[in-house]
């Protein structure tokens, strides 16, 4: 196997949780024992939750002595594995989608668990440029790690849009559900695993885009129940003043919720939800389009859109599959 195969591996584990990292990156990691076989492929799945490095030991090290306890915490975690590694990893090799934080932040440094669990390689597809985190290249190499950066850099890069716009300002990307036959119209019965990842995608973001229209017609709530999180609030565009909206739309019962009739400056991860009019209207300013295609035809019009899409990751969600895209 190559090493592009490899990192590829955890770029597209990374994928899977593009967005639900919000406000940090996504990442992935994969570890190979000395002798190159996968131990682990992993990714950081929520922020304040382990990093893609610790995640991929503490399930290879689970796999290696089945009998430990790990703990949950990232801190404890990390502090446990550093005690109870019993050499398992002396001469392992990691794959990274980006460089392995060097410094203590809410969870610790990935770096230096490498060192101290005896890796002997670590391949990094793109160095992180925050001056915080950065330094984790040149701290295993300090200690005795080979590394080598560059592998699949431009997958990295694109997976890495997402979080280097919203740190600087605000990414937007739109959300389109179809039917087999490309279809956005009429009553599209997406998998119950398509619907938990928006509703977890709903629960991250700073602001969910709706049209008027979608409103009236469809009278949606708009929440995170599938994901078991905090509904998001909301942006209505529309001609309508938003105390002319019917109130019994469940939307508008959400406790807790902040609705908007523009976008706010302080939302920097913001999602719009429609159809093709909503689509044709506010398609030039997103970053990044997140479709749906589900197993369902129906007998509807398809969309019709004069855009080029370049796929960044395509994936399954039961019978759905679904894309992350981005224009050319």
């Amino acid at each position: 196997m190559t090493h592009d195969f490899y990192m590829n591996l955890a770029i597209d584990e990374a994928w899977k949780y593009q967005f639900l990292t919000y406000p940090n990156p996504a990442v992935g990691c994969v570890i190979l024992d000395k002798n190159g076989k996968i131990l682990s492929i992993e990714a950081h799945k929520k922020a304040g939750k382990a990093h893609a490095e610790l995640e991929a030991v503490s399930i290879a090290l689970q796999k290696l002595n089945p009998n430990l306890n790990l703990p949950k915490n990232p801190n404890d975690l990390h502090e446990f594995i550093c005690k109870n590694h019993q050499n398992l990893f002396k001469d392992a090799i990691a794959y990274v989608s980006l460089e392995p934080c060097n410094h203590q932040g809410k969870t610790p440094p990935c770096a230096k668990l490498f060192s101290e669990l005896g890796f002997k390689k670590v391949f990094i597809a793109i160095e992180d440029e925050h001056q915080i985190a950065s330094g984790g290249a040149k701290f295993l190499k300090q200690n005795g790690i080979e590394v080598q950066i560059g592998i699949c850099k431009q997958r990295a890069k694109d997976l890495l849009k997402p979080f280097l716009k919203w740190q600087k300002s605000s990414f937007k990307f739109f959300k389109l559900a179809l039917s087999l036959n490309g279809s956005a119209y009429g009553k599209i019965v997406s998998s119950n695993a398509s619907r938990s990842y928006v509703h977890a995608v709903r629960s991250k973001l700073d602001l969910l885009v709706i049209g008027g229209e979608t409103i009236r017609h469809d009278r949606p709530i708009l929440d995170a129940r599938l994901a078991q999180a905090k509904a998001p609030n909301l942006c209505i565009l529309s001609h309508q003043n938003l105390d002319e909206f019917d109130k019994t739309i469940p939307l508008f019962g959400v406790p807790n919720r902040k609705i908007f009739s523009s976008i706010p400056n302080e939302a920097k991860f913001v999602m719009y939800e429609g159809g093709e009019n909503f689509l044709k209207a506010f398609k030039d300013e997103m970053d990044m389009f997140l479709i749906f295609s589900s197993s369902n035809l129906n007998t509807f019009e398809n969309v019709k859109l004069d855009m080029k899409l370049k796929p960044l990751y395509k994936g399954f969600l039961e019978n759905d599959t679904y894309g992350i895209y981005e224009k050319y």
